[in-house]
């Protein structure tokens, strides 16, 4: 899907400047706060009452299980993690279930562009993730969860220096109906080319989404994806704010 900056264009594209982008991502943010916040909650009732099912099914005990993490890192001596009944069957269908709910999220790029043209946000836009390119939007996150995951566990610097390769990928497969390898080379290409622009907005983006976390716990409902809204932001200071997706009635 092709990108355009009509000159009567109500969109707003920041400069392609490290601050521009985060203010821009903020007042976006404001706009649309509710609904990411009724998807991060609808997705964790959703993800709860299916561990839940898993737990009763497979006998699956989390407060044992964390006794166990926790005594086994206290000990040095984690082959007892293994043996835990049910974690592997809990773990899977966590993935499974992280898997399927991402679409959701992706919707609030959605959202955001709405909001950025002015637009009337209905509850439906949310779900734009599972009736356009679906199959890529999942292959996306798969791939780039397990790429950044095996960056972390190296150390944390070479998952954040590498993120900027990444930033631009999500709205790519989105907005532009992009494959897989499509948007992973175009989101390469503009992550090589402003490089320190977007490893700024990135890494910056992502710390403000962490520090939720740091205000009584509940914060993070609120700034949990802040990181997708300095995405959408960097995405229209480098391709401009991409034309609104159509939109189907439930």
């Amino acid at each position: 899907m092709d990108n355009f900056n009509d000159f009567d264009s109500p969109a707003v594209n920041p400069d392609k400047e490290t601050g521009a982008i985060l203010s821009h991502a903020f007042e976006n943010y404001k706009t649309i706060l509710l609904y990411a916040i009724v998807a991060l909650i609808g997705g964790a009732i959703v993800s709860s009452l299916l561990s839940a099912l898993v737990e009763s099914i497979v006998g699956y005990d989390s407060n044992e299980a964390q006794e166990v993490i926790r005594d086994a890192f206290q000990n040095g001596d984690y082959s007892s993690i293994s043996e835990i009944n049910g974690l592997k069957a809990n773990m899977g269908v966590s993935f499974l279930v992280g898997i399927v709910l991402y679409p959701l999220y992706v919707g609030i790029l959605n959202i955001m562009n709405k909001a950025n043209y002015k637009q009337k946000v209905e509850f439906s836009d949310l779900f734009i993730g599972y009736r356009q390119n679906t199959g890529n939007i999942i292959l996306y996150s798969l791939i780039s969860y397990i790429a950044m995951s095996i960056l972390f566990v190296m150390c944390l610097l070479p998952a954040i220096f590498a993120a900027p390769f990444f930033f631009l990928g999500l709205p790519i497969v989105l907005f532009e109906n992009k494959s897989v390898g499509e948007a992973l080379s175009k989101s390469f290409d503009l992550g090589k080319e402003n490089y320190a622009t977007l490893l700024g907005a990135s890494f910056l983006g992502g710390l403000i989404s962490f520090c939720g976390i740091f205000l009584c716990g509940i914060g993070i409902i609120f700034t949990a994806f802040f990181f997708l809204a300095v995405m959408y932001s960097a995405y229209c200071a480098y391709c401009g704010a991409p034309r609104q997706l159509g939109q189907t009635k439930f």
